[in-house]
């Protein structure tokens, strides 16, 4: 009512209120000092005769990472330089989303992860999820596949099509595609140690149809650094590897323009147990090594950078995850445009995929899993992702059922069509508590970032197995708080159920293995053994040269050369990797 708005204010409320006075709210300096007594009153009377009737749940209130949250945030915790901090959306230093409408204008894409047992079950699958409103298409490789194996291959045995696809040769990849036109759907491919054998067979295939190829678009992830660091799925070692991830960036730029040559990956550095600003920092080192990298070869800067794109986890804690994605996107533009002297906009835009964490999910009572999945799709939502996948209840046990991937896929849209959360943008924008979250994960993360200069940079870090340390101590820890009872995770160590209810699974038939070794045998009997033999000692010639892989790689791919066969010539050349001793 009118007489509550017009309240007498004392004098320490007259001194940091100006009743709307822009930006600064009246509180310079000797507001900022009144404030700063007031709140200090207010910790040691109201709130101290708060605790002594109901005392706080936990002694310390920390998020996920271990980042202690303070009680309330007010002007004091973060005074915002808006122009240097947070900026218009769109505008440089991209705080706030790197497009001026962000979901006003286009929705993220909604990119479900899918792939199993053979390329023609795989195919089916991404026909269904295009069918139920999917807007991108995203490939899970067969482990076999990932660590550059044919299905024949004795290494392979028992993991055909188990956790992903099994792609061998361009064959495969023409029937994964089939029906799917590449130049209106947008693919991304999570593979890394492999990644330019895949990218060649994905090329060679538009080739084979007759797409002109700065026509189809998509990602390849192709982050080699992220595998010496968290998966360990690799051909060749750190150095080689670079070279062939730079030979992919340098051909895309000039053939490929709408390709993302690398999806720079923090998702698997968290999943391997990082916190979320060792996740910042790793990640964001890894975009600056393939930024060196690329102006090594003799690059301009702003011919590749806009085609580097990111890939990062979205965990538990709310805040924390919205704070990161806003502190990268300002901690890349920065270090862009002040270390590589980046003049394009759209170099200086960090745009990520996300993807609800895998490792927060359990095994028992999965159903929770599909509310974790809803907080962490919200989260990244908020943080200002542009391509998503949320996960599927089921997924600490098998594969994804098309049932579980459909309540995945709802919840995006849900959340899209529902929530009105993408009607306004950045609507935590100025927020004290997420402005200064942002301002902590991005110092500790910048901290992280001056020892890996100092070393050398992260291919050095990486040999030296810093980052690789860093992250086993963080797993450690946390487990520790997982079984101390300290840290809660519902239906694991509280609230657990006395019984335990079984879920439908997708099963993969063990007969695919041999569905797809059938297939290949046909395909090798069928080529010209010829061709097989001048591409492959084409791409052995460039591998010991300086020239660029890709080119002979398609056209071994053309030749249908295997992916085992090109890799193996690579794992000849270069050498290969193992893991320090340490680990």
């Amino acid at each position: 009512m009118a007489h509550d708005d017009a309240r007498t204010l004392d004098s320490d409320e007259r001194r940091f209120t100006n009743g709307g006075g822009g930006e600064s709210l009246g509180l310079d300096d000797e507001g900022l000092r009144a404030l700063r007594t007031a709140v200090a009153a207010w910790r040691i009377g109201p709130v101290a005769e708060a605790e002594r009737k109901v005392r706080p749940r936990l002694q310390k209130f920390t998020t996920w990472s271990g980042l202690e949250v303070l009680d309330v945030a007010t002007p004091v915790d973060k005074r915002i330089h808006y122009k240097a901090d947070l900026g218009l959306p769109g505008e440089y230093p991209f705080t706030r989303g790197v497009q001026p409408t962000m979901y006003r204008g286009k929705l993220w894409t909604m990119r479900m992860f899918a792939g199993f047992g053979t390329p023609e079950q795989t195919n089916q699958r991404f026909k269904y999820l295009l069918a139920e409103g999917q807007t991108g298409l995203s490939t899970a490789f067969d482990f076999p596949t990932l660590m550059g194996y044919d299905s024949d291959s004795p290494r392979s045995l028992g993991e055909v099509g188990m956790c992903g696809v099994a792609v061998d040769t361009l064959r495969d990849m023409e029937v994964l595609f089939d029906g799917i036109p590449l130049d209106k759907v947008t693919t991304s491919m999570t593979i890394n140690g492999p990644a330019v054998v895949l990218l060649a067979f994905y090329i060679a295939l538009a080739d084979k149809r007759g797409i002109p190829r700065d026509k189809i678009g998509g990602t390849v992830q192709n982050d080699c650094l992220k595998e010496f660091i968290a998966q360990h799925a690799w051909v060749v070692g750190p150095r080689p590897a670079m070279r062939i991830v730079t030979d992919m960036i340098e051909f895309c730029a000039r053939e490929v323009p709408r390709w993302n040559t690398v999806s720079i990956s923090g998702y698997h550095i968290r999943e391997a147990g990082a916190t979320a600003a060792q996740e910042l920092a790793f990640t964001i080192a890894d975009g600056l090594a393939y930024v060196e990298s690329g102006i090594a070869r003799g690059l301009d800067v702003d011919d590749f950078a806009p085609r580097l794109s990111f890939f990062f986890d979205v965990h538990n804690d709310f805040f924390e995850e919205i704070a990161k994605f806003r502190a990268a996107r300002r901690m890349w533009a920065r270090f862009m445009r002040e270390r590589y002297g980046a003049r394009k906009a759209e170099s200086l835009k960090l745009r990520t995929h996300a993807q609800t964490a895998g490792v927060s999910l359990t095994a028992q009572q999965p159903y929770n899993n599909v509310v974790r999945v809803a907080l962490q799709a919200l989260a990244a939502v908020l943080g200002g992702t542009q391509s998503l996948h949320t996960n599927s209840l089921d997924e600490t046990y098998a594969l994804p059922t098309e049932e579980s991937v459909t309540i995945a896929l709802r919840t995006q849209q849900i959340i899209a069509e529902e929530s009105g959360v993408a009607n306004t943008i950045d609507p935590l924008g100025g927020s004290y508590h997420v402005e200064w979250m942002t301002d902590k994960l991005e110092a500790e993360a910048l901290d992280y970032i001056r020892r890996i200069d100092e070393m050398g940079g992260m291919v050095a870090a990486v040999e030296k197995g810093y980052p690789q340390r860093e992250i086993a101590a963080s797993a450690y820890r946390f487990q520790r708080e997982i079984e101390d009872e300290q840290r809660v995770v519902v239906g694991v160590n509280k609230y657990v159920a006395s019984e335990e209810k079984n879920i439908p699974l997708l099963r993969i038939d063990e007969a695919v293995q041999r569905t797809q070794c059938e297939n290949l045998a046909k395909v090798k009997a069928n080529r010209d053994a010829s061709a097989v033999r001048e591409a492959l000692a084409a791409v052995r010639e460039a591998a010991r040269g300086t020239s660029n892989l890709m080119p002979p790689i398609i056209a071994a791919a053309k030749a249908y050369c295997t992916e085992q066969e090109i890799c193996d010539v690579l794992r000849e050349v270069m050498g290969t990797h193992s893991d320090p001793a340490e680990f």
